[in-house]
């Protein structure tokens, strides 16, 4: 676990954030109740989750997802009135993350977490603040483009994510014979990929192309063309708090009507701030764009299909 101290003049992220009053003690519960008792909000990181979530060549964790949550602790330092709030940030893996959240060791997960239907019923979602693909890494030597060319052949994919369930679901369906092989984290995986272990790694796109672009064998890696499936990214916390559900909504709501989200993404997507000064160059996509416009929790994937430049231009203007 690593700490760290937020000062009540510090952490100047430049994210908006809505305007909180300090509250009195018997006029919280829940989440900000533990907060404000114990003084530490506890993040759930992750360590190999670029950009979202990581640990940088200084053992520091940063990212997207992770510039987020601060923005969040800062409104909850306000909110609560406290001169200084702890912050712990402790590692979760993506079997680990959400049975933290519900026991409380962790008040929210600040990662690349999918949200879906079954996830909604035992933790809550935030705005869903980018949409990826499921997609595969492999050797080019490989030639491997389609589940199909995975046939009889094995599999990594991180133990607790959706893509196991819908590999399992086209393996079953298709009889490919895929002998799928759980992986602890997005570094075990990729590293059964690159030692021959596995015939390709399957994760969220822009985390295998985070990771591809930092591997030495980089130019012998190719990412699969055509996205399997979509998925929407929340931070998840513990359901039925409406005081903190209120909290963290209206700060990313904040930030997304701000335009401040425009350039929180370009400093982790597209410029050298990676460690080793790499580049993603991953421009946002339509289904993000949209995921943004209309700010939204829905697990449906069908809601973060690409609006019209009208539409969007309207939502905007509403904003």
């Amino acid at each position: 676990m690593i700490c760290k101290a937020l000062a009540a003049t510090g952490l100047a992220l430049g994210l908006a954030a809505g305007t909180t009053h300090a509250a009195p003690a018997d006029e919280v519960g829940g989440t900000l109740k533990k907060i404000r008792e114990k003084g530490v909000i506890v993040l759930g990181v992750r360590d190999s989750a670029k950009p979202f979530s990581y640990l940088n060549d200084k053992q520091e964790y940063e990212g997207y997802a992770l510039d987020i949550c601060l923005g969040i602790a800062r409104s909850v330092q306000r909110r609560l009135g406290l001169e200084q709030m702890k912050i712990t940030m402790m590692p979760v893996t993506s079997s680990t993350r959400i049975p933290l959240i519900q026991n409380g060791t962790v008040d929210i997960e600040c990662g690349n977490t999918t949200n879906t239907a079954e996830r909604q019923n035992v933790v809550q979602f935030s705005p869903t603040y980018y949409v990826s693909g499921s997609r595969l890494l492999s050797k080019k030597a490989a030639a491997i483009q389609t589940l199909a060319d995975l046939r009889g052949k094995r599999l990594a994919i991180n133990s607790g994510t959706t893509h196991i369930k819908l590999v399992s679901t086209l393996n079953d369906e298709q009889k490919l014979g895929i002998d799928i092989v759980p992986s602890r984290d997005t570094a075990e995986g990729m590293l059964l990929m690159e030692t021959g272990r596995v015939a390709a790694f399957m994760n969220d796109d822009i985390v295998l192309a985070s990771l591809a672009g930092g591997s030495k064998l980089k130019n012998e890696l190719v990412l699969s063309k055509d996205a399997l499936s979509v998925e929407p990214f929340g931070l998840i916390y513990r359901k039925n708090d409406p005081e903190f559900k209120a909290l963290v909504e209206g700060n990313i709501d904040g930030l997304f009507t701000s335009g401040d989200i425009n350039k929180l993404y370009a400093k982790w997507f597209q410029s050298p701030t990676l460690p080793g000064g790499q580049n993603l160059n991953w421009p946002m996509s339509a289904e993000t764009r949209a995921a943004i416009a209309k700010v939204t929790s829905s697990p449906d994937p069908a809601d973060y299909a690409p609006l019209p430049k009208e539409q969007l231009s309207a939502i905007r203007k509403k904003k």
